[in-house]
């Protein structure tokens, strides 16, 4: 490819709206322009790159026994209907009428489309297990989409979904597809990547993982210890902890005027935030049944816990009425006294196995010394979970060391999801006995243009992308110095051409540019090898040869120019096979 007709101008200052690294990159170096917000078109850089990781992910699928299929992005509503998803999923899901007036949606995950069309094709136990996957455009309603290709409304996404006879065999294969997605993000050149342990979320079943690139950019929350033996994301870390009880104390109740906060509460009685309990009150979303979680001071709720725990699908605030309908009184609430009946009450640990706290009295200006879990609220029935938030410096549950946290961005998920969508949907085989059972299945996914900008956040400089060999755009660029005088530009075009007859990806800047500016556009485009050919370097027959993102250049003769760069481009692409 000649600069000169390549489509897609370099932008030397930072877009005003661009805050990560990779948004700035993307839109300076002329991979991607907006179109509106969350939306944007590839332009040749890009989609070459994003071209390259496609077909890393094809092969790693195809490895592991994948079929590739296609389906569409617009789908029928009563698909989702029969999952059950179509009420459940909020505004994120678009929805509209055709012409005819019929539901439909656009597709932002295809489990319904996945199912729909297995269960038209097999029907034996003798066709499991198989996999079946796409490379396909989806769309996401995000109210806030933001930092470039990272978090967008429309994206390209790998989506793979597996169907098995029964739980074990699905996880066999789950293991397989874990192994892939570690050869995936190496191959394409992210330098850290941790699985972790994540909630399943909208998407169902008991056990999946997250692929987390580790920069500083990421909008998710990695804990982990030192030697990174546990990881999780927040929505369901533990950590090991150890509360002391201590001889319980008599329950007292005291005067607190006008002390509502923990903060509050804790000075004006002179104790520790860890020798209060706070309450927290939450409703069923659907049946607006009360949720009272008490937990010790130090401690913040983690709603997907508590959500989990209490088989919830979704909660929201309490509002004053509702709480005072139970007979609560707001700021000075505790589960003490208040009717099973009127709310349903959940204890986290840390109060449960913390003694002689300071609790609200129910009263408005009062609270109670020397709460005691297992005296003061013995036979109520009470649940109790780990339901907090796991704090930086918690002690881990697998080997005590503290606990970190590190920013991610989530490139891939996967998920074991059961019988979630069979179930519903009717997806079902016949066994040896001619018995029908619902299929298990199992989804993995992989955003394309996420992955390209997580490499960015992970290989790059202050001047643009390091692109690793194995997605590069090009692998070398030939920019030509001056191609006007002392035979130049000749000398380049046979450069060019023996490049591209040894089968190089060669980008070849002829337009004949300042070197400070050509220089400038090719560390944007972040091309792993590039020659420099002028008529000083022309005048001894050798050309400049260097690597990107490496300081020092070196010189090599001419004539071995071709089969220098080779040997360097298979060195690296050997690194990604």
């Amino acid at each position: 490819m000649k600069m000169s007709k390549l489509v897609g101008r370099r932008i030397k200052e930072d877009p005003k709206d661009a805050k990560t690294v990779s948004h700035k990159f993307l839109i300076r170096g002329g991979y991607i322009r907006p179109v509106s917000a969350g939306i944007y078109s590839l332009l040749p850089t890009g989609e070459r790159i994003v071209k390259k990781i496609e077909a890393i992910i094809r092969e790693e699928m195809n490895r592991i026994d994948g079929q590739e299929v296609l389906m569409p992005v617009v789908l029928p509503a009563d698909l989702w209907q029969e999952s059950g998803r179509y009420e459940s999923v909020g505004a994120e899901l678009l929805r509209f009428r055709d012409r005819n007036e019929k539901p439909m949606i656009l597709a932002m995950t295809h489990e319904e489309a996945i199912v729909h069309l297995v269960r038209t094709e097999l029907n034996s136990y003798k066709q499991l297990p198989v996999m079946l996957y796409q490379i396909q455009t989806k769309y996401r309603d995000e109210a806030r989409p933001r930092a470039g290709l990272i978090r967008t409304r429309e994206f390209t996404m790998k989506d793979a979904y597996s169907f098995h006879t029964d739980q074990a065999d699905l996880e066999r294969y789950y293991a397989r597809c874990h192994e892939a997605y570690e050869r995936i993000f190496r191959r394409v050149g992210m330098k850290n990547v941790l699985s972790i342990e994540s909630n399943s979320g909208m998407m169902g079943g008991k056990v999946s993982h997250e692929f987390m690139a580790i920069c500083d950019c990421g909008e998710d929350t990695v804990i982990t210890n030192a030697d990174y033996s546990y990881r999780a994301n927040r929505e369901i870390a533990v950590a090991a902890w150890k509360f002391e009880k201590g001889e319980p104390l008599p329950l007292e109740k005291v005067h607190t005027p006008g002390m509502k906060t923990i903060e509050d509460v804790a000075g004006f009685l002179g104790v520790k935030p860890e020798n209060t309990g706070k309450a927290v009150f939450y409703q069923d979303a659907h049946t607006g049944e009360l949720i009272f979680v008490l937990i010790r001071g130090d401690f913040e709720v983690n709603e997907v816990k508590l959500a989990n725990a209490l088989k919830v699908p979704e909660l929201k605030f309490a509002d004053d009425a509702a709480i005072e309908a139970a007979g609560a009184v707001p700021g000075f609430a505790s589960p003490v006294g208040i009717d099973p009946a009127k709310a349903r009450i959940i204890v986290d640990r840390s109060a449960a196995e913390s003694g002689n706290l300071v609790v609200g009295a129910n009263e408005t200006d009062y609270h109670y010394r020397n709460f005691n879990f297992d005296r003061d609220l013995a036979g109520s029935g009470c649940l109790v979970a780990d339901i907090a938030c796991v704090r930086e410096g918690d002690p881990c549950p697998l080997t005590g060391q503290p606990l970190q946290f590190l920013r991610g961005i989530e490139v891939g998920n996967i998920f074991q999801l059961g019988t979630k969508y069979s179930d519903t949907m009717h997806c079902d085989y016949l066994d040896r006995d001619g018995k029908s059972h619902p299929m298990v299945m199992g989804c993995y996914g992989i955003g394309v243009g996420r992955a390209m900008a997580a490499v960015i956040e992970q290989s790059c400089d202050e001047y643009g992308p390091i692109w690793p060999m194995s997605i590069a755009p090009w692998q070398v660029e030939l920019c030509a110095i001056n191609p006007e005088k002392e035979g130049v530009g000749e000398a380049c075009e046979r450069l060019y051409a023996e490049l591209q007859a040894a089968g190089i990806e060669v980008l070849y800047d002829d337009r004949g540019e300042k070197a400070g500016s050509m220089f400038s556009d090719a560390d944007l485009l972040g091309i792993p090898l590039r020659l420099v050919v002028s008529p000083r370097t022309l005048a001894e027959k050798q050309a400049e040869f260097k690597v990107r993102g490496s300081r020092d250049a070196e010189r090599i003769a001419l004539d071995a120019a071709v089969s220098h760069v080779a040997a360097r481009v298979e060195a690296e692409m050997e690194k990604y096979r």
